[in-house]
């Protein structure tokens, strides 16, 4: 990705704030890479918990094809990043799920995208991405 991620227009977000702690700065003194993958996925597991309707979230499960991570600006211990997260469109089994991580002065931190699979919970066989769940993790919500 060499361009900058931002959500389409009228396309549903999902935010979260995220803290460094000092378990998260590397070596170098900012954020690790790895912190920044387990904030992607909380942000992919937030935005599901938040949309989905607990009764539907046992039949599901995602797993995860490809993850890609562009590092933009340093986060260092101390700073409060701005997270949000928003679908693609559904390709069958598959569907992109795109992040931005952004610091406290609004600059872009990283940025990523996710490939993930959704199946089945009980056969754990990839399953097509129904209309209706892409719509709910789409569409802006209604107030």
């Amino acid at each position: 990705m060499s361009r900058s991620l931002n959500p389409p227009e009228g396309r549903q977000t999902f935010r979260l704030d995220f803290t460094p702690t000092a378990a998260d700065i590397d070596e170098n003194g900012h954020v690790n890479n790895v912190v920044y993958l387990g904030w992607m996925q909380d942000l992919a597991t937030g935005h599901w918990r938040a949309r989905l309707p607990a009764g539907e979230q046992s039949k599901w499960a995602w797993i995860a094809l490809r993850h890609e991570l562009d590092y933009r600006r340093e986060l260092k211990l101390g700073e409060t990043a701005n997270a949000v997260t928003w679908i693609g469109d559904r390709r069958g089994p598959r569907m992109d799920r795109f992040y931005r991580i952004d610091g406290p002065d609004g600059e872009m931190c990283s940025q990523g995208r996710s490939e993930w699979c959704l199946i089945d919970a009980v056969t754990r066989r990839p399953v097509r991405v129904p209309e209706w769940m892409e719509t709910m993790f789409s569409a802006p919500p209604a107030d």
